[in-house]
């Protein structure tokens, strides 16, 4: 006689509470050995008569249990009592920090044409307000007239924080003029993606049934860039609840192309950052949203280790998952930033604090670079991924073909349910209420569908799938651990997923141009916690190139 754990009778109660009907259900449900049998073809289980006669008292009462949870009201912060680890077994990481010279140079001085302060980077304009070449408030109200000038053109966004911008600004100079100085973000402007709290200010989701939502805390990645001194001036767009470049404001647009989005979901930090409205944003991704942005938009982002910036005051879409980065014009402005974002909060339990010990002077020819010879096969963006791949060949790097976890032996591709199930568990009380009506996307591959599909995954494949995950960090690893870097196509294959779900850093740069004129990228995988190595890789390959100099024409 077969064995059923509680926890597929709990999953196959949820089938058989949503194939009656009840996605907000007051009556009482019957449940019987015909409504048994219905459910089990869709978790693929077999049962007996006896079986499931044995099984109507459990699951009645179970259904009580359900019933009761959903009566309770649970905010969107509050985590799960489950916390993801990234770090392989038995590995012991290094945690001493060093003092890092970031080798600002002294030198920068004020463009002859005011209009190039746009495409200043980061460190340069930290040198400029730093000897006082130039206020924050001269800055700050600088970019702040771009962003009206050009926001509506991009729909990239949601609010902007101008009293709070200006504020901050006045600070950061009053500090600055008492030779109070706090690093290269001390004035400097930027903007962040609308999952972020600020206090005073409205944090969307992007998503129209949270258009008015008002939080009462700042998140810990803005008190972090008030500590560093840096003036917020606004809260780009994400495509609604973190998916795509579609929010309830429209389609938020690719610089180099007006009549494209600009891919999603941290889809005006990308925008934003590439027509030169703010020298840098902050983005989150859980699976593509730092690095198809970056790309699209041609843009350098940073998709750190998963635990190494917090995410209280974040939107929570999948906490095994999601991680904070900024993206940037360029790798060393992405050092500057993260540096700032870095180290637990005490709220966020995910968060570890490993050092990051930037070196601007590594020597490339030292690193081991592996790269993923059988998507460069297949990619797209042959042409000018072979001409990156011998930029580095001159340098005199060996490059080693390297292929990741085979997926005959990871079905990787079948990993992405934890994801889902994350999701339609953080957003429940959404699809429950029939609020997800109210969300601009409503096809099949789209949020609301993909939430009330998700309620039919069993809590136990929900944790095989994880302890499959638990096999494919191992074997990352003991691929990784023979390599410093790894070059891959940015979004070809299974690699995007795949290295979201280990928890691996990536660092995404522009490569290039297509046929049709838009930007194309490749991108550096690295291993957990060294994003050091991995930026100082990217600085190298951008020193030598000059596809980080880009301007999209219409933003000149």
């Amino acid at each position: 006689m077969r064995i059923y754990s509680l926890s597929l009778r709990l999953a196959l109660l949820l089938g058989i509470l949503y194939l009656t009907g009840c996605k907000n259900q007051s009556a009482e449900t019957t449940v019987t050995p015909n409504l048994v049998s219905a459910t089990e073809k869709l978790f693929n289980l077999r049962m007996t008569a006896p079986e499931r006669d044995s099984m109507i008292s459990s699951l009645e009462s179970q259904l009580s249990d359900y019933t009761i949870i959903h009566s309770q009201s649970i905010d969107n912060s509050v985590p799960p009592a489950i916390w993801f680890n990234p770090v392989p077994a038995g590995v012991i990481y290094n945690g001493i920090q060093k003092p890092i010279d970031w080798k600002l140079s002294a030198s920068a001085s004020m463009p002859a044409d005011k209009k190039d302060l746009a495409w200043y980077s980061v460190a340069d304009l930290s040198v400029l307000i730093k000897t006082r070449k130039i206020s924050s408030v001269e800055l700050t109200r600088y970019f702040m007239e771009r962003l009206k000038k050009y926001s509506d053109t991009l729909h990239c966004v949601i609010t902007y924080t101008e009293e709070r911008a200006l504020r901050q600004a006045q600070k950061a100079d009053e500090e600055i003029a008492r030779g109070i100085y706090r690093g290269p973000l001390h004035g400097i402007p930027y903007g962040i993606k609308d999952l972020f709290s600020v206090k005073g200010y409205k944090t969307t989701w992007g998503a129209a049934p949270y258009k008015d939502q008002m939080l009462s805390e700042d998140a810990t990645v803005v008190k972090k860039l008030d500590a560093a001194g840096a003036i917020l001036l606004a809260k780009f767009s994400l495509g609604s609840l973190a998916m795509d470049d579609v929010w309830f404001g429209g389609l938020t647009r690719n610089p180099w192309d007006l009549n494209q989005g600009s891919s999603g979901s941290s889809a005006g930090s990308a925008s934003a950052t590439a027509a030169g409205l703010v020298p840098f944003a902050i983005g989150t991704e859980t699976w593509g949203s730092i690095v198809s942005p970056s790309t699209r938009c041609g843009v350098t982002g940073l998709r750190p280790t998963y635990g190494r910036v917090s995410r209280t005051g974040a939107m929570a879409l999948s906490w095994s998952m999601d991680k904070v980065g900024p993206i940037c014009r360029s790798a060393f402005d992405c050092a500057l930033v993260f540096n700032s974002l870095l180290g637990s909060d005490g709220f966020d339990q995910s968060v570890t604090d490993y050092p990051f010990n930037y070196n601007s002077s590594v020597d490339i020819k030292k690193l081991k670079v592996g790269y993923l010879k059988s998507l460069f096969d297949l990619n797209e963006n042959r042409i000018n991924d072979s001409v990156t791949l011998n930029e580095f060949r001159k340098m005199g790097i060996t490059l080693m073909p390297v292929a990741l976890p085979d997926s005959a032996t990871i079905p990787v591709k079948s990993l992405a349910i934890v994801l889902v199930a994350e999701a339609a568990s953080a957003f429940d009380g959404l699809t429950r209420s029939n609020k997800d009506d109210e969300l601009n996307l409503q096809d099949k591959n789209a949020w609301p569908n993909i939430f009330r599909a998700a309620q039919f995954i069993p809590a136990v494949q929900y944790i095989q799938a994880n302890r499959i995950r638990y096999k494919l960090i191992q074997e990352m690893y003991a691929i990784m651990k023979q390599y410093d870097v790894i070059i891959s196509p940015s979004m070809s294959g299974n690699q995007s997923l795949l290295s979201n779900l280990t928890g691996n850093p990536c660092v995404v740069v522009p490569n290039g141009f297509d046929k049709s004129g838009h930007p194309t990228s490749i991108s550096f995988i690295g291993n957990l916690y060294d994003e050091a190595t991995l930026l100082s890789f990217a600085k190298i390959y951008q020193d030598v190139t000059a596809f980080d100099n880009q301007r999209p024409p219409l933003f000149k």
